[in-house]
């Protein structure tokens, strides 16, 4: 038998073990901080230090000049630095962050030979790859007034077959042998919601728009599961050192479910994920009869259902009312007719499940808010209807994201990559309703703010900088484009925390610092509600905290560790 002496002992050290401040069992006072909070609305309140509870949750904010606590087990000295809350992306797709990051990545490549380059060196290093898979590619950074094609593809890389996504996520390009190994002809039908681009000669040309891509990517071997887990992995890490403690993972898949949980199992998921359901059958596997709950301390969740309504503005496939300025003949992709994106929203609602629905042209944004309307009479109460991209709307139909409550998730970013590209796709007058944050929020509608990543770099700075002067870094337009469409510092800020967690449905568990929230948190080097544009844009992530413990340090990390994608 143990004595009662000795089991004393073991009591003793185990609460000592407890009270560590890694494991944040006792009150923690990070104090000395230009300290920022934000309610959804846009109020703005500014503490000095901060009471963090035994559980990781905000206990107090303390203003400048009020009585601090002096019982706190722990203290943190702020060291004068800006604290703000946790950013959340609110759209965001983290296998393919994560797969980007690892594997053949074309997003700084400047020109189509640049690019040919690279794959070529790439599948030389690599020859033991059945297939050469990448992304990140777009014909307007090349300056390329058109399509690539497969024969260019195929002077780079002809003994295998090569897929490699366009960085909307939206197109592909197949070199002939990935085009014959998915039995792509010049008689193969594109699928509904799809285009296979052909040549004068009925010869596919190598480019797949939207829903044909199916057709190759049926083909693409399956990532092993570990391959997965360090794709999860290296996402999460690309996230946290931007400050980004929260997402919404925009088409989770079974396999991705199962690869995040094994990550939460083995304590390595730090960050927060609400997960939305790339299809019914995998929100239905994963969650069952409705909505999972907050998992890991509120860091999973199957929350919703993801639906694509149509593809993209760059590669024609945004669903439009009128046609493309530049190819007359062509109105986009609708991808879901009115009646399937009827089906699925009632479908996924009747058991409380969440939409959001990907929508970039005005018609496919007038499609889903007619949808939602007709919605709301079966399925009453605060159903937080999400319209992905919102890009553009017609300025008829902005006020009915107010009248609805209708989310709109956008991307800053979007707005100025693809500025030019936006003007090319559409005439002068059908501009107005185009990445319109402030005409949605003051016609009601809610904003979350993001990035698509791994479409753009899941970069908070450069996305309020460019919310509020929607101008590039080079400062360009002058004056900004559509500049009646900036948005406040203040709302800024708000949609890429409060608006992000509303968005999610994790309000009052994260996003603002509010008293009984969790404890998530950034030291960054600038002031986001002072700082010059210019000075905005450069500002950095110190430190990373989520429910009261520090998981990334710009002192801590690798040196090689990469800041984009």
């Amino acid at each position: 038998m143990i004595g009662r002496k000795r089991i004393s002992a073991l009591f003793l050290t185990f609460a000592a073990t407890l009270a560590l401040p890694g494991a944040a069992w006792a009150d923690t006072l990070v104090d000395n901080v230009t300290g920022i909070r934000v309610e959804a609305g846009g109020t703005v309140e500014r503490f000095a230090a901060m009471l963090i509870d035994d559980a990781g949750k905000v206990k107090r904010l303390y203003r400048q000049g009020e009585k601090l606590p002096k019982d706190a087990d722990y203290r943190i000295d702020g060291k004068g630095r800006v604290l703000l809350p946790g950013f959340i992306d609110s759209h965001v797709h983290l296998s393919g962050m994560g797969f980007a990051a690892i594997g053949l990545d074309l997003s700084d490549t400047t020109s189509l030979p640049g690019a040919l380059t690279r794959i070529a060196d790439y599948a030389r290093r690599n020859p033991q790859k059945a297939w050469i898979i990448g992304s990140g590619w777009n014909e307007v950074s090349w300056g390329l007034n058109r399509m690539p094609t497969a024969a260019e593809l195929d002077a780079a890389v002809g003994d295998r077959p090569v897929w490699l996504m366009r960085a909307d996520g939206h197109a592909g390009w197949a070199n002939t042998a990935a085009l014959a190994r998915a039995g792509i002809t010049a008689k193969t039908a594109a699928p509904g919601g799809g285009r296979i681009i052909k040549g004068a000669d009925g010869a596919p040309s190598g480019m797949l728009i939207d829903a044909a891509t199916s057709l190759v990517e049926s083909k693409l071997p399956a990532p092993l599961p570990e391959e997965r887990d360090i794709a999860i992995r290296k996402a999460q890490d690309l996230l946290l050192a931007r400050g980004v403690t929260a997402v919404s993972d925009m088409g989770t898949t079974l396999l991705d479910w199962q690869s995040i949980r094994r990550e939460a199992d083995l304590g390595r998921l730090h960050l927060r994920v609400a997960a939305y359901a790339a299809g019914v059958d995998d929100m239905v596997v994963i969650a069952g009869p409705g909505p999972s709950p907050w998992l890991y301390g509120d860091r999973l969740k199957l929350t919703g259902l993801k639906l694509y309504l149509d593809g993209a503005l760059g590669s024609r496939g945004a669903w439009l009312t009128r046609p493309y300025a530049d190819v007359p003949d062509e109105t986009g992709l609708q991808r879901l007719s009115g009646t399937q994106l009827r089906n699925l929203m009632s479908r996924a609602a009747m058991d409380d499940f969440q939409v959001a629905i990907h929508a970039i042209g005005d018609a496919a944004n007038r499609e889903a808010l007619d949808a939602i309307e007709e919605m709301g009479g079966s399925y009453p109460g605060d159903r937080r209807w999400r319209i992905e991209h919102a890009q553009v709307v017609a300025p008829e139909d902005i006020a009915r994201f107010g009248a609805l409550n209708v989310i709109a998730s956008m991307q800053p970013h979007h707005q100025v990559s693809d500025r030019t590209m936006a003007e090319a796709r559409l005439s002068p007058d059908r501009l107005a309703g185009a990445y319109a944050w402030r005409s949605l929020a003051a016609g009601g509608g809610r904003l979350a703010f993001g990035s698509d990543a791994p479409v753009e770099v899941p970069d908070v700075f450069e996305g309020l900088a460019d919310a509020i002067t929607r101008q590039d870094a080079k400062g360009e337009p002058f004056g900004g484009w559509q500049p009646q469409e900036v948005v406040t510092r203040e709302a800024a800020l708000a949609a890429y925390t409060a608006g992000g967690a509303y968005a999610m449905g994790a309000d009052k568990r994260f996003g603002t610092l509010a008293k009984g929230e969790w404890a998530d948190f950034v030291f960054v080097t600038v002031d986001p509600m002072l700082a010059q544009p210019a000075t905005l844009r450069q500002g950095r992530v110190l430190e990373t905290w989520i429910a009261g413990h520090k998981v990334w340090s710009a002192n801590d990390a690798p040196t090689d560790m990469p800041q984009g994608r």
